[in-house]
């Protein structure tokens, strides 16, 4: 499933895509009408707190969930009743552009990244489109323990 998440989601966007599913989510200001035209065009589901986008997102016939909380847990557990998560997808997108990233060779980030990083890990991830590398970091553990919590709501 494609989702467009609107501009008061953004944390949750990043966590769809932390997830693997296709979000778009653009942070500068767009109009309701621009969301609406960009989820028909794409087919996408959109994910919005806004009352006033549910109402015309409905009259178009197009597919829009109610998200009701501001809350993150509270705001996956919502959006997760509506979609499923693929285990192959988790960690496929960059977070910040919604491109699918591509494994790199170690070798290939030397001197792209900080030294201590290259040293200490063995796995890597580029985003063609933001120019940024992926590595299991410090904080990768904290997102797979919330990943795992994540998982188990959908049980």
């Amino acid at each position: 499933m494609k989702i467009l998440c609107d501009q008061m989601l953004g944390t949750l966007a990043k966590w769809l895509r932390i997830l693997g599913f296709d979000t778009f989510y653009e942070n500068a200001e767009m109009s309701d009408e621009d969301l609406l035209n960009i989820a028909k065009g794409e087919n996408r589901t959109i994910f919005t707190r806004d009352k006033e986008l549910i109402i015309r997102g409905k009259k178009k016939n197009l597919n829009v969930i109610s998200i009701e909380t501001t809350d993150l847990d509270l705001q996956l557990n919502q959006a997760l009743k509506h979609v499923n998560i693929d285990e192959k997808s988790i960690l496929s997108r960059c977070t910040l552009c919604n491109t699918v990233l591509d494994t790199v060779e170690k070798n290939k980030v030397q001197g792209k990244v900080p030294s201590k990083v290259f040293e200490n890990n063995e796995k890597f991830w580029f985003c063609s489109k933001c120019n940024k590398f992926y590595w299991m970091g410090s904080h990768y553990n904290e997102m797979i323990n919330k990943i795992d919590k994540i998982k188990k709501l959908q049980q």
